[in-house]
């Protein structure tokens, strides 16, 4: 919960020990030599380690200043500098190997290297895609995304150009074109980098690594600054962030590690579990500790992960943890079978939708997908379900228009003394805070609907909420300390909590978790991805899906679709991870088609017996899914909802789709939502192309479900057979019948 965020700080040293557990406790005291944390999923892992910082730094066992503690997002980092202030041990660096890294570059570079530091390019494509020019390769936009990450991982690697074809063949890399091109480039890149005087991410670390092995005095300064450090994910170093934090130690042993070889998803970038495995044999005297009490997920959901790493094999299964939850009992995990990933996409919206009109928040909800590609599928059946989400990885919360604006006048009111309106007796932070926002549209009720009216109040809200957390944890807090806390969350893109739920790749959802998750496409091909062919690349794609199952606070659901599109064959397999975890034994195939789907519960543990029921609704009947121009089957979500390949002539009835958008726009006005709601941009294209005449003509194109079928079709088939639009400005404007107008006003117009 967002108000654990600013609990009161401890008062003394052992009050910091309050509330951990055993291992917890035994973390936050070893303060000598080595330490190896081993933290499952869930346990409590930056509780740990923050907690063992500030013990140390209360009991002035610890310097502030002389601790680094290191991890790998920019937000993991500024959640554990918040946390380490609330513990009353400011002072202690947290940041990003690259961070800390670029820092430490930029202060030593004059005296190093003299001069100014070259400038940092934050993309490096636009570069690899000109040495790639040079050398007279065309590369796609995929190719180009490969190549680049070939490149990152030989930096990260400290593989040269040179030795990149050998290098690769040795890591067993599928390199995206011949090894000898992807060199070329690679050598090509790096010289137009000397030529325009920049650096890359890869190279801060390689840099600084260079500055402090070559200059005694500087690598002395360092040391003699930082005296302990702390590691977390420690399973995803790599061999050069190994070699730069061993460096910053000049072979002392002041660290503390802590990681989960289970969660290794990232060895495609370099990362390795090895440093993590072997830190005991390369510090046979440190202290080791496991976390296994999983304070996340219910039993459920801990013994579906539990099973699921009982089949691993490999050096970091050996090492695995079998985790015990500390929960109440939940819901069984449910596998639902799809006839295909449409079909998919609308059960997983409708499942959505019944959650939250239960009571689920939706940003307590999440649908996790192997590739971000799946993502289009769900974010038109969303929409078409009238469930607000959020991407995870598009614009950022700290970059939206109003929350820059608010931050501006939330820092004109802190420099003025306050934001309480004149005359109001109540001072306290959030009136404060309320009083400045209400002049920006903040008000005490949201408004209705879910459009851009409302996406712009949820923006504040959120403002608003984290002011009353704040205060509700320091009641003195002032609008400076608010707006300290806004530049804190802004620099690590530590966003307060949003309305929507979230869609990501399950390589995004990693350090964050939800009260339900949906792990859609769980077919073999996509899980484990196709090109996972050897056993090493199969087990990662086997903990990619283990960190998707300990997101799940309570509700867990994975489901599969046997075909990609409507109407194909059908022969798609669930996912091998997936044998012996679904209770009552293999999936049976799913009769019929459309949006229904099979679903397994679990053993009931009062009789023994399987409990699998078979959940359907009436199947919507789908043709097998061919272009009506060239006659050629369509996968693709987008050529499926248009019935025609991308490529092919588009028979558009322009003035039809302009009177749709015209209709779309007033509706969706009148129901305070975001036009995609209504229908989507290409569902619109879809009806202006094939111009139905009657319902079963508009139930067939893609996007029309039954739902939206009774509640617009009258509308779109009056606006097919030649209604005009839009409405009067009256009519558009509506009151509060005006739904009801509008609908029969293209009713009855002339031509129905």
């Amino acid at each position: 919960m967002e108000a654990a965020l600013f609990p009161p700080v401890p008062e003394t040293a052992d009050a910091v020990l309050d509330g951990l557990d055993p291992e917890q406790r035994a973390v936050a005291t070893a303060l000598h030599g080595p330490v190896c944390v081993l933290a499952g999923a869930g346990t409590g892992k930056t509780r740990a380690i923050t907690h063992r910082i500030a013990y140390g730094v209360r009991a002035g066992i610890l310097q502030p200043g002389s601790v680094l503690a290191v991890t790998f997002t920019a937000r993991a980092a500024g959640e554990m500098r918040g946390r380490l202030r609330q513990l009353g041990a400011g002072g202690v660096q947290a940041r990003t190997f690259h961070s800390a890294a670029l820092r430490q570059l930029q202060y030593f570079w004059p005296r190093a290297v003299g001069g100014r530091l070259p400038r940092l390019v934050e993309r490096k494509v636009q570069l690899v895609s000109e040495a790639a020019t040079r050398l007279r390769l065309r590369l796609d936009r995929s190719e180009l995304r490969d190549l680049t990450g070939e490149i990152e991982w030989a930096k990260v690697t400290q593989t040269v150009p040179e030795d990149y074809p050998a290098a690769a063949v040795r890591a067993g890399r599928e390199a995206p074109r011949d090894p000898a091109e992807i060199a070329a480039v690679y050598t090509g890149y790096e010289q137009l980098k000397r030529e325009r005087d920049v650096i890359d991410f890869e190279d801060v670390l390689l840099l600084t690594v260079g500055v402090l092995e070559e200059r005694l005095d500087v690598a002395e300064q360092v040391r003699s600054q930082y005296r302990h450090f702390v590691v977390d994910e420690y399973q995803d170093v790599s061999p050069l962030q190994q070699r730069l934090l061993d460096l910053w130690l000049g072979g002392r042993d002041t660290l503390c590690v802590v990681g989960d070889a289970s969660q290794t998803i990232y060895s495609f970038t370099g990362a390795t579990p090895d440093y993590l495995l072997d830190f005991r044999l390369r510090h046979p005297d440190a202290t080791v500790v496991k976390l296994v009490r999983d304070y996340r997920s219910t039993p459920q959901v801990v013994h579906l992960a539990n099973g699921l790493l009982a089949q691993a094999a490999g050096k970091a299964a050996a090492h695995r943890l079998d985790l015990v939850s500390q929960r109440p009992a939940g819901p069984e995990p449910s596998f639902t079978e799809y006839t295909d990933e449409p079909a998919e996409a609308e059960g997983t919206a409708r499942r959505v939708r019944a959650l939250i009109d239960r009571g689920t928040r939706p940003s307590e909800i999440a649908v996790l997908f192997r590739i971000n590609a799946q993502s289009e599928l769900y974010e038109h059946a969303l929409a078409d379900a009238g469930v607000p989400y959020q991407l995870r990885g598009a614009e950022r919360f700290f970059e939206r228009a109003e929350v820059r604006e608010a931050g501006l006048l939330l820092r004109g009111a802190a420099r003025a003394g306050g934001g309480a309106v004149p005359g109001q007796e109540e001072v306290a932070l959030p009136a404060q805070v309320r009083a400045v926002l209400g002049t920006r549209g903040w008000t005490p009720r949201p408004p209705a609907g879910s459009g851009a009216t409302r996406d712009r109040w949820e923006s504040l809200a959120a403002l608003v909420r984290l002011a009353e957390e704040l205060a509700a944890a320091r009641p003195a807090a002032t609008l400076a300390e608010l707006v300290a806390e806004l530049d804190e969350r802004a620099a690590a893109q530590h966003a307060p909590t949003v309305e929507g739920v979230t869609l990501a790749s399950l390589h995004a959802a990693k350090g964050l978790e939800w009260d339900a998750v949906f792990l859609v496409g769980l077919a073999e091909g996509t899980m484990p991805i196709t090109y996972a062919r050897t056993p090493e690349q199969v087990e990662e794609e086997r903990r990619l899906l283990y960190v998707g199952v300990t997101r799940a606070r309570s509700h867990l659901t994975l489901s599969w679709a046997l075909s990609r599109s409507p109407g194909g064959r059908g022969g798609r397999q669930p996912s091998r991870f997936l044998t012996g975890l679904r209770h009552g034994g293999p999936a049976p195939r799913t009769a019929g088609s459309g949006g229904g789907g099979i679903s397994w519960g679990a053993a009931d543990r009062s009789t023994g017996s399987t409990g699998a029921r078979a959940e359907r609704t009436p199947p919507r009947r789908r043709g097998p899914a061919h272009c009506r121009v060239c006659g050629r089957a369509l996968s693709d979500a987008g050529e499926i909802k248009l019935m025609r390949c991308e490529d092919c002539p588009a028979q558009l009835d322009e003035g039809l789709y302009e009177r749709l958008l015209g209709w779309r726009a007033a509706q969706a006005k009148h129901l305070g939502q975001p036009a995609y709601c209504v229908f989507t941009d290409k569902t619109l294209l879809a009806i202006a192309e094939n111009a139905p005449e009657n319902e079963a003509d508009l139930i067939r194109v893609a996007g029309v479900p039954a739902r939206k079928m009774q509640r617009f079709g009258a509308d779109v088939l009056a606006l097919c057979s030649g209604a005009e639009w839009p409405a009067p400005p009256e009519e558009a404007a509506g009151g509060a019948d005006s739904g009801k107008t509008i609908g029969r006003k293209v009713s009855e117009s002339p031509g129905k």
